[in-house]
């Protein structure tokens, strides 16, 4: 007996061996959090008196990752240094932590994943965060979960981890989230749409062939995107091949869904257990914040394992008072529920803190209210202050009787004068020294653009004095307004949509929703849509996707078409005329098509339609000779036809209807009467079938429902409409005359069969040889002479010769009568 195989058990043995990557991205690549940006990098910011970045690699941490590569460009040395001077860098910690310093030129998470490509860092599936992620998840369960699932489909390269939330959840982004389109059976990520707030969208757009190839699919507009994901090996390199992916979301996960190119499957993870958010922007820094201080975080908690190494105590009302017994509490001040205290502060008579963060070392003067503030260390609060809903930086001092609003940001440093009155949603930032102006100017800057922000900011001073009060160093940032914004902005960072994202701003005067939630079907005749107008009805299933397949119309019936869809017409065009001029082949051809849709993200329809019409319009015209003008045609598909199923997808029924109305709607009706020949010459080289042209000709987008009566597109429909009738009265007459056909022939062949078998019984068998080569000629000899004329009597039934069509326009078929009758005479006479 032979040894048993150990292969598959050494295979998984060397799968749990597998060091387990992740890549954190620590760049924000927008600028929600500046001032308090302006020279630290964003993950280098404290929540709950631990950076972000500490926070991410307790969370990698708690997953079972053994190696993280951070990736930065902003301020790599403060990167660099805060991770050896962390926890993590000791052996003891179990990560191995590599910073990765990207090039100047990375100014978007897409970047800095070609930058991993070109590195080389990655050697099998890894966990990609984002360097502000707060998570309980277990992340290597979501592994184990994608490695599982890619034994059997190596396209599956990515799984998305989401949480399921209510209509209003703090954590969840309101200016900035997404429609998720999943086959409830697997899991699977069929579609994905990209939501600002606002303006708030109405409908979202969901690819018809999604509808139509899934029988359930499950819309839903209620997840947190954790930003965790789970990815393969391939995905560097996708975005290598892709320079227009920028954004993960928005430009990778859309792009990859909609591509007939990748053919790759992503995937979603809804996690049922943990916790897990970004720090995306200055409102969730405030929710994530409410959410550790109120334990929804457990196990990442700051009295157990908190990820700057602190450690607090835990009194009744969740308040955190560091435990090294360096805080000094005057006996007349309150401290409220959900307040952290960091290690040597003090707090001064009849102070009141409530659901705010304090940091080290800092100095809460006497009858100072903080209502949901967070302060950083080193940061002295004078007496009589009143701070609200605001983060107020490292290192800061405000004047006795200073009022800080809710929604400023203080940055790091800076000096505010006695009694100075903030407005709501101020921001400022510490002037610079003169040898700061001058390194800017020399080139030394982390950051050129910031220097370009400050310059602007520094220009635009008239009457700070008054807001911030005498002997100060701020610079009081401009207010931006919707009056102001660039139109041209990425529409997430515009000033409405940011309101939604900025601490201490309900948007109350915003218009973000709607009563009612609808699906609509007959949106186009690619796209079904899904309405967005109540933000809490957040789920939708739906069981029969094409809930009336009779109102579904063809968007070709639309005459105007968008600037972006006249682009790509015209690069197609282009790229077509290239091809039929220089000769390429058709799998080139198509290539080209399937780059320039999937740049252009278009319908595959649009990508048919100007195949079609390029081939109609290379027809050169041939007026009053038929057999040349079909001779033409002939020739332009038998070269090119091939090209229309090779875009992508295989639809010959929407194939004939493309060619319908662009023969109606060409201009003078030139080309109007070449409809039948170009059909019948698809339907000669396999491009349709009989029952494509029958499902055609039922539809109700063939009968030009929906067109303007009487208008010249209708009546050219109407005319094709009718030609494809004829075309099928002749297939109809051809099937009837088939069968009589065989009826006839069967008639005929009884009476000599029967005369055959009589003949071959009387035959002697004088052997075994004659006996066999009676048998095997026996049907043949008495047939032999009888059925000589039937290929004669079977002629007009036979296959059709290539260079000739089953359907014809009526003067074809009128002109063609008599060589039809010529022939059926023959072959009675043969009969």
């Amino acid at each position: 007996m032979p040894p048993k195989s150990h292969a598959g058990k050494e295979k998984d043995i060397a799968e749990e061996d597998e060091v387990l990557q992740a890549v954190i991205l620590a760049d924000s690549f927008n600028k929600r959090f500046k001032p308090l940006t302006v020279g630290k990098p964003r993950c280098l910011l404290p929540i709950c008196n631990a950076t972000l970045l500490d926070w991410t690699f307790e969370s990698l941490a708690l997953a079972g990752v053994q190696e993280i590569f951070v990736i930065c460009r902003s301020y790599p040395d403060q990167v660099k240094a805060a991770i050896r001077d962390s926890k993590w860098s000791k052996p003891s910690s179990g990560l191995k932590i590599v910073p990765i310093v990207t090039a100047k030129g990375t100014f978007s998470p897409g970047d800095a994943m070609r930058d991993i490509y070109t590195h080389g860092i990655i050697t099998s599936d890894f966990v990609l965060v984002t360097g502000d992620l707060v998570s309980s998840v277990r992340i290597d369960d979501v592994v184990r979960a994608h490695k599982e699932r890619r034994r059997t489909n190596k396209d599956a390269i990515m799984t998305m981890v989401v949480k399921e939330s209510g209509a209003v959840h703090r954590t969840r982004s309101r200016g900035e989230s997404g429609v998720f389109v999943l086959d409830p059976n697997t899991s699977e990520c069929l579609h994905y749409e990209p939501v600002v707030g606002y303006p708030a969208p109405e409908r979202v757009k969901v690819p018809r062939e999604v509808l139509s190839e899934h029988p359930e699919v499950e819309i839903r507009n209620d997840f947190i995107d954790c930003s965790i994901d789970v990815c393969s090996v391939e995905v560097p390199s996708l975005f290598q091949d892709n320079f227009d992916y920028a954004d993960i979301r928005r430009d990778f996960v859309y792009g990859v869904l909609t591509s007939d190119l990748l053919m790759k499957n992503i995937y979603c993870y809804v996690a049922k257990d943990g916790y897990a958010a970004r720090v995306a922007d200055t409102r969730s820094y405030d929710a994530v914040s409410k959410d550790i201080l109120s334990r929804w975080t457990f196990p990442l908690v700051p009295d157990d394992n908190h990820p700057g190494g602190h450690v607090y105590e835990h009194l009744r009302g969740n308040k955190y008072i560091a435990k090294d017994n360096s805080v000094s509490l005057s006996r007349t001040c309150k401290i409220g529920n959900n307040t952290l205290i960091g290690s040597h502060t003090t707090v001064e008579a009849d102070a009141s803190i409530q659901s705010s963060v304090i940091g080290q070392r800092c100095t809460i003067g006497a009858g100072a209210v903080l209502r949901d503030a967070y302060i950083f260390d080193d940061t002295h609060i004078g007496a009589g202050c009143v701070v609200e809903g605001s983060i107020v930086g490292a290192r800061v001092r405000l004047g006795d009787r200073c009022r800080v609003p809710g929604g400023c940001l203080i940055a790091d440093g800076v000096v505010v004068g006695e009694g100075a009155q903030l407005r709501r949603f101020e921001r400022l930032s510490k002037r610079r020294e003169p040898e700061e102006v001058h390194a800017g100017e020399d080139g030394d800057d982390e950051d050129e653009e910031e220097d370009s922000d400050l310059e602007e900011v520094e220009a635009e001073q008239q009457g700070a004095e008054k807001i911030v009060g005498k002997e100060s160093n701020a610079l009081v940032w401009p207010q931006a307004s919707a009056e102001e914004e660039d139109s041209a902005a990425d529409e997430r960072e515009t000033f409405t949509n940011q309101r939604l994202m900025r601490i201490g701003d309900d948007a109350s005067d915003l218009e973000l929703s709607d009563e009612g939630s609808t699906t609509d079907d007959d949106f186009s005749d690619t796209e079904s849509s899904y309405s967005m107008r109540s933000r809490a009805s957040s789920m939708t299933s739906v069981s029969n996707p094409l809930l009336d397949p009779s109102a579904s119309t063809s968007a070709i019936h639309t005459l105007s078409t968008a600037a972006a869809e006249t682009e790509f017409r015209s690069e197609v065009a282009q790229s077509l005329e290239r091809a039929f001029a220089e000769g390429h082949s058709v799998e080139n051809a198509a290539v080209e098509l399937k780059t320039l849709r999937m740049a252009s993200n278009v319908p595959l329809r649009r990508v048919r339609e100007a195949v079609v019409g390029a081939l109609v319009d290379r027809v050169p015209l041939v007026p009053g000779d038929a057999a040349a003008q079909r001779a033409e045609i002939a020739r332009v598909v038998r070269r090119w036809g091939a090209l229309v199923d090779q875009i992508g997808g295989v639809d010959p029924v929407e194939t004939v209807e493309v060619l319908q109305y662009h023969c109606a709607a060409a201009q003078g009706g030139a080309r109007q009467p070449l409809f039948a020949q170009v059909l019948a010459a698809f339907y000669q080289h396999d491009l349709v079938e009989e029952d494509d042209i029958r499902a055609w000709h039922r539809s109700p987008a063939a009968r030009g429902e929906g067109l303007k009566p009487g208008s010249a597109l209708a009546e050219g429909v109407r005319k094709c409409w009718a030609v494809g009738a004829k075309m099928i009265e002749q297939f109809d007459a051809e099937s009837e005359e088939g069968s009589t056909e065989e009826e006839s022939e069967d008639e005929e062949q009884a009476p000599k069969a029967k005369a055959a078998a009589q003949e071959e019984s009387g035959e002697d068998e004088d052997s075994d040889e004659d006996s066999e080569g009676s048998e095997d000629s026996a049907p043949a000899k008495p047939c032999a002479p009888a059925s000589a004329p039937a290929p004669a009597a079977s002629a007009p039934t036979s296959a059709p010769d290539p260079g000739t069509a089953p359907a014809k326009t009526q003067a074809e078929s009128d002109s063609e009568e008599g060589s039809e009758g010529s022939e059926s005479g023959e072959s009675e006479a043969a009969r």
